[in-house]
Protein backbone atom coordinates (compact mmCIF):
# COMPACT_ATOMS: atom_id res chain seq x y z
CA UNK A 1 0.00 0.00 0.00
CA UNK A 2 1.21 3.43 -0.09
CA UNK A 3 2.50 5.41 2.69
CA UNK A 4 -0.24 6.25 4.92
CA UNK A 5 1.53 8.54 7.15
CA UNK A 6 0.81 11.97 6.63
CA UNK A 7 3.23 13.86 8.18
CA UNK A 8 5.04 15.73 5.21
CA UNK A 9 5.22 19.71 4.59
CA UNK A 10 3.61 19.76 1.35
CA UNK A 11 0.68 21.92 0.58
CA UNK A 12 -0.32 20.90 -2.89
CA UNK A 13 -0.81 17.13 -4.68
CA UNK A 14 2.85 16.50 -6.30
CA UNK A 15 3.28 14.75 -9.68
CA UNK A 16 4.83 11.40 -9.70
CA UNK A 17 8.60 11.49 -10.75
CA UNK A 18 10.02 7.98 -12.79
CA UNK A 19 12.27 6.79 -10.37
CA UNK A 20 15.86 5.91 -12.03
CA UNK A 21 16.88 2.30 -11.91
CA UNK A 22 19.18 0.53 -9.19
CA UNK A 23 21.68 -2.25 -9.20
CA UNK A 24 20.01 -5.10 -7.43
CA UNK A 25 21.02 -5.78 -3.77
CA UNK A 26 23.66 -8.17 -2.65
CA UNK A 27 22.95 -9.39 0.56
CA UNK A 28 26.53 -9.85 1.48
CA UNK A 29 28.84 -6.79 3.11
CA UNK A 30 31.34 -4.90 1.80
CA UNK A 31 34.91 -6.36 3.64
CA UNK A 32 35.16 -4.99 7.30
CA UNK A 33 32.07 -2.68 7.55
CA UNK A 34 29.70 -3.41 10.35
CA UNK A 35 25.64 -4.86 8.79
CA UNK A 36 22.97 -5.09 11.16
CA UNK A 37 20.58 -7.62 9.98
CA UNK A 38 17.20 -9.24 11.45
CA UNK A 39 17.56 -12.73 11.64
CA UNK A 40 14.21 -14.77 11.77
CA UNK A 41 14.15 -18.16 13.60
CA UNK A 42 12.69 -21.05 12.17
CA UNK A 43 8.98 -21.79 14.29
CA UNK A 44 9.95 -24.48 17.15
CA UNK A 45 13.29 -23.87 17.12
CA UNK A 46 15.32 -23.41 20.39
CA UNK A 47 16.49 -19.42 20.74
CA UNK A 48 19.72 -21.13 22.21
CA UNK A 49 20.02 -22.97 18.76
CA UNK A 50 19.46 -19.98 16.68
CA UNK A 51 21.89 -17.52 19.21
CA UNK A 52 24.47 -20.14 18.81
CA UNK A 53 24.05 -20.12 15.02
CA UNK A 54 24.48 -16.39 14.53
CA UNK A 55 27.15 -16.20 17.05
CA UNK A 56 29.30 -19.22 15.08
CA UNK A 57 28.90 -17.13 11.78
CA UNK A 58 30.37 -13.96 13.50
CA UNK A 59 27.16 -11.87 14.36
CA UNK A 60 26.37 -10.18 17.49
CA UNK A 61 22.65 -10.42 18.68
CA UNK A 62 21.76 -6.30 19.31
CA UNK A 63 18.18 -7.28 20.52
CA UNK A 64 15.66 -9.96 20.47
CA UNK A 65 12.32 -10.87 20.53
CA UNK A 66 12.17 -14.64 21.23
CA UNK A 67 8.13 -14.75 21.74
CA UNK A 68 7.96 -14.61 18.12
CA UNK A 69 11.61 -15.45 16.75
CA UNK A 70 12.94 -12.06 15.50
CA UNK A 71 16.61 -10.76 16.40
CA UNK A 72 18.54 -7.62 15.33
CA UNK A 73 21.97 -8.73 14.41
CA UNK A 74 25.28 -6.49 13.63
CA UNK A 75 28.22 -8.10 12.06
CA UNK A 76 31.37 -7.61 10.47
CA UNK A 77 31.69 -10.92 8.48
CA UNK A 78 30.80 -9.68 4.85
CA UNK A 79 29.60 -13.55 4.09
CA UNK A 80 27.52 -13.55 7.47
CA UNK A 81 24.01 -14.17 5.44
CA UNK A 82 25.03 -16.93 3.69
CA UNK A 83 26.84 -18.94 6.63
CA UNK A 84 23.83 -17.89 9.15
CA UNK A 85 21.24 -19.19 6.70
CA UNK A 86 22.78 -22.84 6.68
CA UNK A 87 21.69 -22.87 9.82
CA UNK A 88 18.63 -25.20 10.66
CA UNK A 89 17.23 -23.25 13.60
CA UNK A 90 17.18 -19.99 11.09
CA UNK A 91 14.55 -19.26 8.27
CA UNK A 92 15.36 -15.98 6.84
CA UNK A 93 17.32 -12.81 7.36
CA UNK A 94 17.33 -9.02 5.60
CA UNK A 95 18.97 -6.07 6.06
CA UNK A 96 17.59 -3.95 8.59
CA UNK A 97 16.77 -0.67 7.90
CA UNK A 98 18.47 1.38 10.56
CA UNK A 99 21.64 0.88 8.67
CA UNK A 100 22.28 1.64 5.24
CA UNK A 101 22.02 4.98 3.54
CA UNK A 102 18.55 7.06 2.49
CA UNK A 103 18.76 7.54 -1.71
CA UNK A 104 21.18 10.16 -2.43
CA UNK A 105 19.26 10.78 -5.68
CA UNK A 106 15.73 10.71 -3.78
CA UNK A 107 17.25 13.92 -1.31
CA UNK A 108 16.67 11.68 2.46
CA UNK A 109 14.20 13.18 4.27
CA UNK A 110 12.89 15.19 1.44
CA UNK A 111 12.69 12.49 -1.29
CA UNK A 112 10.46 10.68 1.08
CA UNK A 113 7.71 13.94 1.76
CA UNK A 114 7.67 13.64 -2.46
CA UNK A 115 6.73 10.08 -2.32
CA UNK A 116 4.31 10.70 0.32
CA UNK A 117 3.22 13.82 -1.25
CA UNK A 118 2.32 11.37 -4.57
CA UNK A 119 -0.25 9.91 -2.55
CA UNK A 120 -1.92 12.17 -0.08
CA UNK A 121 -0.91 15.83 0.77
CA UNK A 122 -1.23 17.99 4.54
CA UNK A 123 -4.19 19.79 4.83
CA UNK A 124 -1.77 22.70 4.84
CA UNK A 125 -3.63 26.06 4.15
CA UNK A 126 -6.39 27.71 2.14
CA UNK A 127 -9.70 28.13 3.90
CA UNK A 128 -10.94 30.83 6.57
CA UNK A 129 -8.50 30.85 9.85
CA UNK A 130 -10.22 28.79 12.59
CA UNK A 131 -8.91 30.66 15.02
CA UNK A 132 -9.34 30.74 18.73
CA UNK A 133 -12.32 28.63 20.07
CA UNK A 134 -13.49 29.10 23.97
CA UNK A 135 -16.26 27.33 25.56
CA UNK A 136 -17.83 24.17 25.06
CA UNK A 137 -20.68 24.64 22.18
CA UNK A 138 -24.28 23.87 22.83
CA UNK A 139 -23.60 20.18 20.92
CA UNK A 140 -20.20 19.37 22.95
CA UNK A 141 -16.59 20.49 23.38
CA UNK A 142 -15.16 23.66 21.74
CA UNK A 143 -14.75 22.02 18.67
CA UNK A 144 -17.53 20.05 17.99
CA UNK A 145 -18.79 21.97 14.98
CA UNK A 146 -15.60 21.18 13.36
CA UNK A 147 -15.50 17.55 13.65
CA UNK A 148 -17.82 16.50 10.40
CA UNK A 149 -16.06 13.39 10.99
CA UNK A 150 -17.29 12.17 14.31
CA UNK A 151 -20.95 13.58 12.94
CA UNK A 152 -20.64 11.03 9.87
CA UNK A 153 -19.89 7.53 12.42
CA UNK A 154 -22.35 8.98 15.09
CA UNK A 155 -19.37 10.16 17.67
CA UNK A 156 -21.49 12.59 19.49
CA UNK A 157 -22.89 13.76 22.15
CA UNK A 158 -26.61 12.91 20.96
CA UNK A 159 -25.06 9.88 19.11
CA UNK A 160 -23.20 7.08 21.00
CA UNK A 161 -21.57 9.25 24.02
CA UNK A 162 -24.82 8.80 25.60
CA UNK A 163 -24.69 5.37 25.75
CA UNK A 164 -21.24 4.32 26.04
CA UNK A 165 -17.91 6.12 26.14
CA UNK A 166 -15.16 3.83 27.02
CA UNK A 167 -13.69 2.16 30.34
CA UNK A 168 -10.56 3.44 31.06
CA UNK A 169 -10.08 -0.84 31.57
CA UNK A 170 -9.79 -0.60 27.64
CA UNK A 171 -6.30 -0.01 26.80
CA UNK A 172 -5.74 1.20 23.17
CA UNK A 173 -2.43 0.48 21.60
CA UNK A 174 -1.08 3.80 19.13
CA UNK A 175 1.97 2.02 16.92
CA UNK A 176 3.09 5.20 15.13
CA UNK A 177 5.57 8.08 15.84
CA UNK A 178 5.10 8.79 19.35
CA UNK A 179 2.10 10.03 21.30
CA UNK A 180 2.39 13.79 23.23
CA UNK A 181 1.38 12.51 26.22
CA UNK A 182 1.25 15.66 28.03
CA UNK A 183 -0.98 17.89 25.24
CA UNK A 184 -4.19 19.14 27.75
CA UNK A 185 -6.36 17.12 25.54
CA UNK A 186 -4.72 13.43 25.29
CA UNK A 187 -3.12 13.73 28.82
CA UNK A 188 -6.31 12.74 31.05
CA UNK A 189 -6.54 9.49 29.21
CA UNK A 190 -2.48 8.66 28.48
CA UNK A 191 -1.05 5.66 30.58
CA UNK A 192 2.16 6.91 30.74
CA UNK A 193 3.16 3.87 32.99
CA UNK A 194 2.68 0.93 29.99
CA UNK A 195 3.73 3.57 27.22
CA UNK A 196 7.06 2.14 25.93
CA UNK A 197 9.33 3.50 22.66
CA UNK A 198 10.85 0.97 20.48
CA UNK A 199 12.95 2.58 18.78
CA UNK A 200 15.92 4.65 18.47
CA UNK A 201 16.18 7.85 16.02
CA UNK A 202 18.77 7.81 13.01
CA UNK A 203 20.17 10.96 12.69
CA UNK A 204 22.37 10.48 8.91
CA UNK A 205 22.67 7.68 7.15
CA UNK A 206 25.96 5.69 5.93
CA UNK A 207 26.17 8.40 3.38
CA UNK A 208 25.65 11.38 5.49
CA UNK A 209 22.26 12.25 4.12
CA UNK A 210 19.55 13.70 7.16
CA UNK A 211 17.48 10.98 8.35
CA UNK A 212 15.83 12.07 11.95
CA UNK A 213 18.34 14.95 12.79
CA UNK A 214 21.23 15.23 15.25
CA UNK A 215 20.81 14.00 18.63
CA UNK A 216 21.85 17.59 20.28
CA UNK A 217 18.96 19.24 18.02
CA UNK A 218 16.02 17.13 20.30
CA UNK A 219 14.12 18.63 22.91
CA UNK A 220 16.28 16.28 25.13
CA UNK A 221 19.52 16.33 23.57
CA UNK A 222 19.19 12.38 22.80
CA UNK A 223 18.20 10.10 20.44
CA UNK A 224 16.74 7.89 22.58
CA UNK A 225 13.07 9.85 23.19
CA UNK A 226 11.11 8.87 26.29
CA UNK A 227 7.62 7.27 26.05
CA UNK A 228 5.42 10.40 26.04
CA UNK A 229 7.09 12.88 23.26
CA UNK A 230 6.10 12.56 19.77
CA UNK A 231 8.46 15.09 17.05
CA UNK A 232 6.17 14.10 14.10
CA UNK A 233 2.82 14.98 14.76
CA UNK A 234 1.22 11.85 13.09
CA UNK A 235 1.34 9.70 16.20
CA UNK A 236 -0.53 12.39 18.23
CA UNK A 237 -2.94 13.07 15.67
CA UNK A 238 -4.09 9.20 15.53
CA UNK A 239 -4.22 8.87 19.62
CA UNK A 240 -6.48 12.06 20.09
CA UNK A 241 -8.98 11.18 16.98
CA UNK A 242 -9.07 7.91 19.09
CA UNK A 243 -9.76 9.17 22.78
CA UNK A 244 -9.27 12.99 23.17
CA UNK A 245 -11.85 13.36 26.26
CA UNK A 246 -15.06 15.10 26.98
CA UNK A 247 -13.27 17.69 29.35
CA UNK A 248 -14.55 21.46 27.98
CA UNK A 249 -11.52 21.91 25.83
CA UNK A 250 -10.89 21.37 22.18
CA UNK A 251 -12.45 18.46 20.73
CA UNK A 252 -12.95 14.50 21.66
CA UNK A 253 -12.47 11.37 19.95
CA UNK A 254 -14.66 8.67 19.03
CA UNK A 255 -13.99 6.86 23.06
CA UNK A 256 -12.88 9.27 25.01
CA UNK A 257 -12.36 7.55 28.15
CA UNK A 258 -10.67 4.44 26.97
CA UNK A 259 -6.83 5.12 27.98
CA UNK A 260 -4.34 5.59 25.36
CA UNK A 261 -0.78 3.20 25.57
CA UNK A 262 1.92 5.19 23.40
CA UNK A 263 3.89 1.70 21.07
CA UNK A 264 6.38 3.98 19.65
CA UNK A 265 7.33 2.21 16.24
CA UNK A 266 8.05 5.28 13.75
CA UNK A 267 10.76 7.28 13.25
CA UNK A 268 10.83 11.02 13.57
CA UNK A 269 11.40 10.28 9.87
CA UNK A 270 8.37 8.17 9.44
CA UNK A 271 10.07 5.08 8.75
CA UNK A 272 8.36 2.14 10.26
CA UNK A 273 11.28 -0.67 10.40
CA UNK A 274 10.71 -4.05 11.05
CA UNK A 275 11.92 -4.99 14.44
CA UNK A 276 10.38 -1.67 16.28
CA UNK A 277 6.92 -2.88 14.96
CA UNK A 278 7.33 -6.40 15.61
CA UNK A 279 8.42 -5.45 19.29
CA UNK A 280 5.36 -3.27 19.95
CA UNK A 281 2.63 -5.97 18.68
CA UNK A 282 4.11 -8.33 21.10
CA UNK A 283 4.82 -6.02 23.85
CA UNK A 284 0.84 -5.11 23.86
CA UNK A 285 0.03 -8.41 23.48
CA UNK A 286 1.96 -9.36 26.60
CA UNK A 287 0.44 -6.26 28.58
CA UNK A 288 -3.34 -7.08 27.85
CA UNK A 289 -3.68 -3.94 24.92
CA UNK A 290 -7.59 -4.46 23.27
CA UNK A 291 -7.03 -2.50 20.30
CA UNK A 292 -3.56 -1.45 18.59
CA UNK A 293 -4.13 1.31 15.58
CA UNK A 294 -1.26 0.77 12.79
CA UNK A 295 -1.47 3.37 10.09
CA UNK A 296 1.76 2.62 8.55
CA UNK A 297 3.41 0.00 6.21
CA UNK A 298 6.57 -1.61 7.27
CA UNK A 299 9.61 -0.53 5.14
CA UNK A 300 11.58 -0.38 2.91
CA UNK A 301 8.90 -2.47 0.62
CA UNK A 302 5.82 -0.41 0.11
CA UNK A 303 4.60 -4.18 -1.20
CA UNK A 304 6.26 -6.90 -0.28
CA UNK A 305 6.71 -10.59 -3.11
CA UNK A 306 8.48 -13.09 -3.04
CA UNK A 307 8.54 -13.90 -6.27
CA UNK A 308 8.71 -10.70 -8.37
CA UNK A 309 10.91 -11.16 -11.46
CA UNK A 310 11.77 -7.25 -10.99
CA UNK A 311 13.63 -8.27 -7.83
CA UNK A 312 17.08 -10.12 -7.16
CA UNK A 313 16.72 -13.43 -5.14
CA UNK A 314 18.43 -11.19 -2.09
CA UNK A 315 15.20 -8.91 -2.15
CA UNK A 316 12.57 -11.42 -2.49
CA UNK A 317 14.45 -12.98 0.70
CA UNK A 318 14.11 -9.84 2.42
CA UNK A 319 10.67 -9.24 1.56
CA UNK A 320 10.15 -12.62 2.35
CA UNK A 321 11.32 -12.33 6.09
CA UNK A 322 9.53 -9.02 6.48
CA UNK A 323 6.14 -11.18 5.66
CA UNK A 324 6.61 -14.14 7.81
CA UNK A 325 8.01 -12.19 10.64
CA UNK A 326 5.51 -9.50 10.87
CA UNK A 327 2.54 -11.94 10.25
CA UNK A 328 4.10 -13.82 13.45
CA UNK A 329 3.83 -10.75 15.32
CA UNK A 330 0.51 -10.11 14.25
CA UNK A 331 -1.17 -13.59 14.95
CA UNK A 332 0.96 -13.20 18.30
CA UNK A 333 -0.96 -10.24 19.50
CA UNK A 334 -4.51 -11.98 17.64
CA UNK A 335 -4.43 -14.98 19.72
CA UNK A 336 -3.99 -12.84 23.19
CA UNK A 337 -7.04 -10.39 22.67
CA UNK A 338 -5.57 -7.63 20.62
CA UNK A 339 -7.58 -6.51 18.34
CA UNK A 340 -5.77 -5.27 14.91
CA UNK A 341 -6.88 -2.01 12.96
CA UNK A 342 -4.54 -0.84 10.17
CA UNK A 343 -5.16 1.76 7.05
CA UNK A 344 -5.98 0.44 3.95
CA UNK A 345 -3.02 3.09 2.21
CA UNK A 346 -3.06 6.42 0.54
CA UNK A 347 -2.24 5.07 -3.22
CA UNK A 348 -5.73 5.52 -4.92
CA UNK A 349 -4.82 2.28 -6.29
CA UNK A 350 -7.08 -0.61 -6.96
CA UNK A 351 -5.09 -3.78 -4.21
CA UNK A 352 -7.47 -6.39 -6.56
CA UNK A 353 -5.63 -5.70 -9.87
CA UNK A 354 -1.73 -5.50 -11.05
CA UNK A 355 -0.38 -2.06 -10.27
CA UNK A 356 3.19 0.51 -10.69
CA UNK A 357 5.02 1.70 -7.48
CA UNK A 358 7.81 3.54 -8.01
CA UNK A 359 8.75 4.43 -4.32
CA UNK A 360 10.53 0.86 -3.45
CA UNK A 361 12.88 0.48 -1.89
CA UNK A 362 12.71 3.75 0.42
CA UNK A 363 15.76 3.07 2.45
CA UNK A 364 18.84 1.17 0.99
CA UNK A 365 19.93 -1.51 2.67
CA UNK A 366 23.30 -0.73 0.71
CA UNK A 367 25.28 2.65 -0.61
CA UNK A 368 23.63 4.01 -3.71
CA UNK A 369 20.29 2.23 -3.99
CA UNK A 370 17.97 3.69 -5.10
CA UNK A 371 14.10 3.16 -5.21
CA UNK A 372 12.86 2.07 -9.10
CA UNK A 373 10.23 0.94 -11.00
CA UNK A 374 8.08 -2.37 -10.30
CA UNK A 375 4.71 -4.20 -11.43
CA UNK A 376 3.42 -5.59 -8.46
CA UNK A 377 0.61 -8.20 -8.97
CA UNK A 378 -2.26 -8.77 -6.14
CA UNK A 379 0.09 -11.64 -5.00
CA UNK A 380 2.37 -9.02 -3.35
CA UNK A 381 1.40 -7.75 0.06
CA UNK A 382 1.61 -4.51 1.75
CA UNK A 383 2.35 -5.38 5.78
CA UNK A 384 0.43 -4.77 8.27
CA UNK A 385 -3.07 -4.13 6.12
CA UNK A 386 -2.70 -7.07 4.28
CA UNK A 387 -1.73 -9.04 6.99
CA UNK A 388 -4.25 -12.03 8.89
CA UNK A 389 -6.33 -10.95 11.20
CA UNK A 390 -6.12 -7.19 10.31
CA UNK A 391 -9.06 -4.86 9.94
CA UNK A 392 -8.34 -2.65 6.71
CA UNK A 393 -9.60 0.57 6.98
CA UNK A 394 -10.07 2.51 3.68
CA UNK A 395 -11.33 6.67 4.03
CA UNK A 396 -14.20 8.39 2.89
CA UNK A 397 -14.76 12.60 2.99
CA UNK A 398 -18.02 14.91 4.31
CA UNK A 399 -19.72 13.83 1.55
CA UNK A 400 -19.14 9.69 2.39
CA UNK A 401 -17.32 9.26 -1.15
CA UNK A 402 -14.49 7.56 -0.69
CA UNK A 403 -11.28 9.77 -0.64
CA UNK A 404 -9.87 10.30 -4.01
CA UNK A 405 -6.45 9.09 -2.39
CA UNK A 406 -7.52 6.07 -0.70
CA UNK A 407 -6.28 2.42 -1.69
CA UNK A 408 -9.33 0.29 -2.36
CA UNK A 409 -10.22 -3.11 -3.78
CA UNK A 410 -12.26 -6.28 -3.22
CA UNK A 411 -11.32 -8.15 -0.82
CA UNK A 412 -8.53 -5.37 0.50
CA UNK A 413 -10.65 -2.99 2.24
CA UNK A 414 -12.98 -4.59 5.72
CA UNK A 415 -14.70 -0.93 6.48
CA UNK A 416 -14.29 2.42 5.92
CA UNK A 417 -14.25 5.96 8.04
CA UNK A 418 -13.33 9.01 7.68
CA UNK A 419 -10.53 10.31 7.24
CA UNK A 420 -10.97 13.73 4.77
CA UNK A 421 -10.74 14.75 1.30
CA UNK A 422 -10.20 18.23 1.27
CA UNK A 423 -11.63 18.65 -2.48
CA UNK A 424 -14.84 16.54 -1.46
CA UNK A 425 -16.42 20.01 -1.97
CA UNK A 426 -18.95 19.71 -4.92
CA UNK A 427 -16.70 21.72 -7.22
CA UNK A 428 -13.01 20.07 -6.58
CA UNK A 429 -11.66 23.06 -5.03
CA UNK A 430 -9.91 22.49 -1.77
CA UNK A 431 -11.18 23.62 1.42
CA UNK A 432 -8.82 22.36 4.61
CA UNK A 433 -11.82 21.90 6.65
CA UNK A 434 -12.54 18.56 4.90
CA UNK A 435 -9.82 17.14 6.81
CA UNK A 436 -9.91 15.85 9.93
CA UNK A 437 -8.93 17.76 13.09
CA UNK A 438 -7.21 16.65 16.52
CA UNK A 439 -4.53 17.22 18.76
CA UNK A 440 -0.93 18.64 17.25
CA UNK A 441 1.69 19.25 19.28
CA UNK A 442 2.39 22.95 20.60
CA UNK A 443 6.23 22.17 20.25
CA UNK A 444 6.05 21.19 16.52
CA UNK A 445 3.49 24.12 15.93
CA UNK A 446 6.38 26.42 17.33
CA UNK A 447 9.15 24.86 15.32
CA UNK A 448 7.61 25.02 12.27
CA UNK A 449 6.59 28.70 12.67
CA UNK A 450 3.20 28.12 12.67
CA UNK A 451 2.27 30.34 16.10
CA UNK A 452 2.19 33.98 16.40
CA UNK A 453 4.08 35.39 19.21
CA UNK A 454 0.62 35.62 21.38
CA UNK A 455 -0.05 32.46 20.76
CA UNK A 456 -2.51 32.49 18.35
CA UNK A 457 -2.18 30.10 15.07
CA UNK A 458 -0.81 32.31 11.16
CA UNK A 459 -1.83 29.31 9.58
CA UNK A 460 -5.63 27.96 8.53
CA UNK A 461 -4.60 24.63 9.07
CA UNK A 462 -3.53 24.75 13.07
CA UNK A 463 -6.62 25.45 15.16
CA UNK A 464 -6.07 26.36 19.19
CA UNK A 465 -8.50 25.82 21.90
CA UNK A 466 -8.49 27.45 25.47
CA UNK A 467 -9.92 26.98 28.37
CA UNK A 468 -9.17 29.32 30.86
CA UNK A 469 -5.62 29.49 31.00
CA UNK A 470 -5.03 26.26 29.04
CA UNK A 471 -4.58 26.68 25.54
CA UNK A 472 -4.41 23.60 23.61
CA UNK A 473 -3.36 22.96 19.38
CA UNK A 474 -5.14 20.88 16.99
CA UNK A 475 -4.25 20.45 13.61
CA UNK A 476 -6.15 19.38 10.20
CA UNK A 477 -4.85 16.16 8.60
CA UNK A 478 -6.52 13.91 6.18
CA UNK A 479 -5.71 10.10 5.13
CA UNK A 480 -6.36 6.74 5.51
CA UNK A 481 -4.15 6.80 8.73
CA UNK A 482 -6.73 9.50 9.97
CA UNK A 483 -9.20 6.94 8.90
CA UNK A 484 -7.79 4.12 10.45
CA UNK A 485 -8.01 5.01 14.44
CA UNK A 486 -11.47 5.91 14.19
CA UNK A 487 -12.40 2.62 13.48
CA UNK A 488 -9.93 1.61 16.06
CA UNK A 489 -12.22 3.52 18.83
CA UNK A 490 -15.32 2.29 17.66
CA UNK A 491 -13.55 -1.44 18.09
CA UNK A 492 -12.48 -0.05 21.57
CA UNK A 493 -16.31 1.24 22.22
CA UNK A 494 -17.43 -2.20 21.28
CA UNK A 495 -14.55 -3.92 23.79
CA UNK A 496 -16.29 -1.43 26.85
CA UNK A 497 -19.83 -2.02 25.88
CA UNK A 498 -19.36 -6.18 25.40
CA UNK A 499 -16.46 -7.48 27.10
CA UNK A 500 -15.96 -8.88 30.17
CA UNK A 501 -13.12 -9.24 33.13
CA UNK A 502 -9.97 -9.81 32.31
CA UNK A 503 -8.58 -11.68 34.88
CA UNK A 504 -5.31 -11.68 33.47
CA UNK A 505 -4.51 -8.15 33.25
CA UNK A 506 -7.45 -6.57 34.47
CA UNK A 507 -9.87 -3.92 32.69
CA UNK A 508 -11.85 -5.47 29.76
CA UNK A 509 -11.00 -8.25 27.51
CA UNK A 510 -12.91 -9.44 24.28
CA UNK A 511 -12.03 -11.91 21.48
CA UNK A 512 -11.03 -9.95 18.31
CA UNK A 513 -13.24 -11.87 16.20
CA UNK A 514 -16.25 -10.65 18.24
CA UNK A 515 -15.12 -7.05 17.69
CA UNK A 516 -14.82 -7.35 14.14
CA UNK A 517 -17.86 -9.21 13.80
CA UNK A 518 -20.10 -6.21 15.60
CA UNK A 519 -17.98 -3.46 13.48
CA UNK A 520 -18.94 -4.73 10.60
CA UNK A 521 -22.27 -6.30 11.31
CA UNK A 522 -23.39 -2.70 13.02
CA UNK A 523 -21.25 -0.80 10.35
CA UNK A 524 -23.70 1.31 7.77
CA UNK A 525 -23.53 -0.46 4.76
CA UNK A 526 -22.58 2.00 1.71
CA UNK A 527 -22.85 0.71 -2.06
CA UNK A 528 -20.51 1.28 -5.02
CA UNK A 529 -21.21 4.86 -6.79
CA UNK A 530 -23.67 4.53 -9.48
CA UNK A 531 -22.25 4.19 -12.27
CA UNK A 532 -19.19 2.14 -10.39
CA UNK A 533 -16.24 4.27 -12.02
CA UNK A 534 -16.05 7.44 -10.22
CA UNK A 535 -14.09 9.96 -11.50
CA UNK A 536 -12.06 12.75 -9.08
CA UNK A 537 -11.52 16.15 -10.15
CA UNK A 538 -9.42 18.53 -8.40
CA UNK A 539 -8.38 21.65 -8.85
CA UNK A 540 -5.25 22.30 -7.14
CA UNK A 541 -4.20 25.13 -5.45
CA UNK A 542 -0.89 25.98 -7.34
CA UNK A 543 -2.86 26.05 -10.67
CA UNK A 544 -3.84 23.37 -12.94
CA UNK A 545 -6.63 20.54 -12.60
CA UNK A 546 -6.44 16.86 -11.65
CA UNK A 547 -8.86 14.12 -12.82
CA UNK A 548 -8.13 9.90 -11.56
CA UNK A 549 -11.06 7.67 -12.03
CA UNK A 550 -11.30 4.46 -9.48
CA UNK A 551 -14.28 1.64 -10.18
CA UNK A 552 -15.87 -0.04 -6.95
CA UNK A 553 -16.37 -3.87 -7.20
CA UNK A 554 -18.27 -5.97 -5.12
CA UNK A 555 -21.60 -6.94 -3.96
CA UNK A 556 -23.13 -8.65 -1.39
CA UNK A 557 -21.92 -7.43 1.91
CA UNK A 558 -18.87 -5.68 0.78
CA UNK A 559 -17.55 -4.00 -2.00
CA UNK A 560 -13.78 -2.64 -3.01
CA UNK A 561 -14.54 1.05 -1.33
CA UNK A 562 -16.78 0.82 1.55
CA UNK A 563 -16.29 -2.93 2.34
CA UNK A 564 -18.83 -4.07 4.90
CA UNK A 565 -19.21 -0.14 5.36
CA UNK A 566 -18.86 3.03 6.99
CA UNK A 567 -18.32 2.68 11.07
CA UNK A 568 -20.95 3.58 13.00
CA UNK A 569 -20.38 4.18 16.57
CA UNK A 570 -23.85 4.51 18.35
CA UNK A 571 -24.81 1.12 16.70
CA UNK A 572 -22.11 -0.92 17.68
CA UNK A 573 -22.32 0.36 21.29
CA UNK A 574 -26.45 0.16 21.18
Amino acid sequence: MKRVIVAVAVTALAAAAPMPSARARQVTAEPGAEVEYVVLYTEGARPADAQQAIRAAGGSILKENAAVGVATVTTRNARFAEAVRDADSIDDIAHNRSIGSVPTAAGGVAGRATVQARAVEKAGDGAPAASTFGGAAPSGEPLSELQWDMKQIHATVRGSYRHQQGDPGVLVGVIDTGVDGSHPDIAPNFNRELSRNFTVDIPVDADGNKADGPCQAEPDHSCNDPADVDENDHGTHVASSIASPVNGLGMSGVAPKVSIVNLRAGQDSGYFFLQPSVDALTYAADIGVDVVNMSYYIDPWLFNCVDNPADSPAERLEQATIIKAAQRALTYAYNRGVTLVSAAGNGATDYARELADGSSPDFAGVPGELPRPRTIPPSCVSMPSEGRHVISVSSTGVSRRKSYYSDYGDGHVDVAAPGGDVYDTGDGTRDVTRATLAAYPKALAEERGQLNPDGTPNVTSVVRSCRGQVCAYYQYLQGTSMASPRAAGVAALIVARFGRPDRVHGGKTLHPAVVEMVLKGTATRTACPVPATHTYTRHLPGGGTATTTHTCEGGGPGNGFYGYGIVDALRAVR
